[in-house]
């Protein structure tokens, strides 16, 4: 409305878009703008630019038909003058490991043969979570990567400070640990109190933890000593919890009694979201070890995450595997890409998938799209077979988007 007042005069207006890579509606992004543009401009003269220079007609020819099951756009058809190039590769492995070892181990063998660097590739998903086990399997065959708009998994806020809970519960000599979640989620406790804790477990020679513990015999503490020793009975109540069952349920009982995801979904944001699926993520971890363990026990699984988390990549070198999700990739080009997680279900989404608007795959269709035509030379699709959600394995059908692709 803004610019048909502004364009209203002189009647001059010149505007550039992709229809097929809307892909931002969860921002407010409105396709109707372009859709509707020659309604809106009656002597709009549209001149389509379908002539792509980056990638080769395989990745157009398939990109063209998944893109062409969409109603809402306008039609036009991308060309090149490029090679036609390799096959896609379409690949299904056993479950979510599986999958990142093939590509880990596939890009670790074409650089070791000089086929290519690790700057040549890049791993699209759907969802930031999918990264942990792409990581995982990059850092045990010392593939050098980076992240693009997001971090590390074992980094993210809501990752640290489960792990944190965990370790407290473990170990409560980790003192790091005790102030990172002694008023995570919101408890009241300040850091004046936190401080005053400190000083009374310096001078008494012991942990912080047991500090806390021992709230009670804190006078400087005054009222706060109430929520002190609130803090220490839910560490205690973890830890008989830990005695009595699985990591599994030890996990849930945290995430639950603490109301960490509880607060995020009252959020009720993108973002929240997103942390909330890196958290079912670390589930499945938790999971995962304890169904491969002979003897599952807390610190073993601590170990065994910290390996992972805390390689410290000092390689300044860009010479990396590059890892982010679909969203974060339009506008980027890369020789190699993997599009991993090619699973209904997962992408398209289980909401867009049992969702009554058409509008809404249409949607995941162009963020198809979009991760297709990234790729310049080779692009390769990847499903699992089974995939771990929440900590319980799901069996999903290889996605519709896969499949309208020709063979």
């Amino acid at each position: 409305a803004f610019i048909k007042l502004l364009a209203s005069k002189y009647q001059n207006l010149c505007v550039v878009g992709d229809d097929d890579q809307s892909i931002y509606k969860f921002r407010g992004a409105d396709i109707s703008n372009i859709l509707q543009f020659e309604k809106n401009f009656n002597n709009a003269r549209v001149v389509k630019l379908e002539q792509n220079y980056r990638s080769t007609k395989t990745i157009l020819d398939a990109a063209n038909e998944v893109i062409h099951n969409n109603k809402g756009r306008k039609d036009k058809t991308l060309w090149s003058d490029n090679e036609q190039g390799e096959k896609i590769d379409l690949y299904q492995a056993e479950d979510a490991y599986a999958e990142a070892d093939m590509v880990a181990s596939t890009i670790k063998e074409n650089v070791d043969f000089g086929r290519a660097d690790y700057s040549d590739y890049a791993i699209l998903y759907r969802t930031n979570a999918q990264s942990r086990a792409l990581e995982e399997k990059l850092l045990l065959r010392n593939i050098p990567y980076k992240i693009i708009g997001g971090q590390n998994f074992y980094q993210r806020k809501e990752v640290k400070d489960i792990l944190s809970y965990l370790k407290v519960v473990d170990n409560g000599l980790d003192d790091l640990a005790v102030r990172r979640i002694i008023n995570v989620p919101r408890r009241g406790i300040g850091a004046a109190t936190i401080e005053k804790i400190n000083v009374y477990a310096v001078e008494h020679n012991i942990s912080f933890l047991d500090a806390c513990f021992s709230a009670d015999s804190i006078d400087t503490l005054g009222n706060a000593k109430k929520k002190i020793n609130g803090f220490a009975d839910l560490i205690r109540e973890f830890r008989r919890k830990m005695q009595e069952g699985s990591l599994e349920e030890l996990f849930k009982y945290i995430t639950d009694e603490t109301g960490y995801i509880a607060n995020l979904k009252a959020e009720e944001t993108e973002e929240a979201e997103g942390r909330i699926e890196n958290i079912n993520e670390l589930l499945n971890k938790v999971v995962t070890y304890e169904q491969e363990a002979e003897e599952a026990s807390l610190s073993e699984l601590l170990e065994e995450i910290a390996l992972v988390a805390d390689i410290d990549n000092l390689e300044d070198s860009d010479n990396r595997v590059v890892l982010m999700t679909l969203h974060s990739a339009k506008g980027l080009e890369f020789p190699h890409v993997y599009l991993a997680g090619m699973e209904d279900g997962l992408f398209p989404s289980y909401m867009t998938v049992t969702s009554d608007d058409r509008e809404d795959m249409e949607e995941e269709r162009r963020l198809c799209y979009v991760g297709i035509t990234r790729a310049e030379q080779k692009l390769t699709m990847t499903s699992a077979m089974r995939r771990m959600v929440r900590g319980e394995t799901q069996y999903n059908k290889v996605s519709r988007f896969m499949k309208e692709i020709p063979l």
